[in-house]
């Protein structure tokens, strides 16, 4: 699905990859630029505008757990979940490309950028749903997937719903813990800087319904006792 791009030997392909598997920091992210990114503007399968302005009466939150193709793919189709988009976030970059995340480069991760009515499906649904989507105790990787862009990141909508988000992941990880699994390593933080990826990323599994996911969920139900009251 994704690829590097790179061709090297042995000793350099390893020496790649152990610098994608650890954060960039802030002074070494590459720098991007000032344009950003202008992608289509209608979303091909909800059929609405990709871009804000978005209805006053909704949410905005980020969902990152490997791949963003099928990150979005998983919210699209959500009652309540007016628009998706697959973009950028958690790193330093300005307006980075597809190529330069994929370097590790940027200090992003692939997320998909959710708006949702939140009269019609809450928050604490929305995060059910992320952490019953992939392994969130994979670290820096989804499947065969490597890399810090693949690793597992929360952007709530505020700090309100960032301990919302907390109190769901330590329930989540005791859940897994109980069947064997390691701890959970998702990020969660208040939604910042979102960079719209490029236009041939965005619903790109509904452009090419002949390729998969690459989540891969643990199999493990959130505990339904454990949800927090919905916002």
């Amino acid at each position: 699905m994704h690829g590097s791009g790179v061709s090297t030997g042995l000793h350099g392909e390893s020496a790649y990859l152990g610098r994608r598997m650890q954060m960039v920091s802030r002074d070494r992210a590459h720098p991007g630029r000032a344009v950003p990114v202008a992608p289509e503007r209608l979303h091909a399968v909800l059929g609405c505008l990709l871009t804000p302005p978005y209805p006053e009466n909704c949410e905005v939150a980020g969902f990152a757990m490997g791949c963003f193709w099928g990150t979005e793919q998983t919210y699209w189709s959500v009652s309540g979940v007016v628009v998706t988009a697959v973009g950028y976030a958690g790193g330093y970059t300005p307006n980075p490309t597809y190529d330069e995340v994929l370097t590790g480069m940027t200090g992003h991760c692939e997320t998909a950028l959710v708006v949702y009515d939140p009269q019609v499906v809450s928050f604490v649904e929305l995060v059910k749903i992320f952490f019953e989507a992939h392994d969130p105790t994979g670290s820096m990787r989804q499947g065969i997937d490597l890399g810090t862009h693949y690793r597992s990141m929360i952007f709530a909508p505020d700090r309100v719903h960032c301990v919302i988000a907390e109190e769901m992941r330590l329930a989540y990880q005791r859940a897994l813990l109980l069947e064997g699994f390691g701890p959970v390593r998702t990020e969660i933080e208040p939604l910042g800087a979102f960079y719209f990826a490029e236009s041939a990323h965005q619903q790109y599994l509904a452009r090419h319904r002949d390729l998969k996911t690459r989540q891969r969920p643990t199999g493990i139900a959130f505990p339904v006792d454990s949800l927090p009251s919905a916002d």
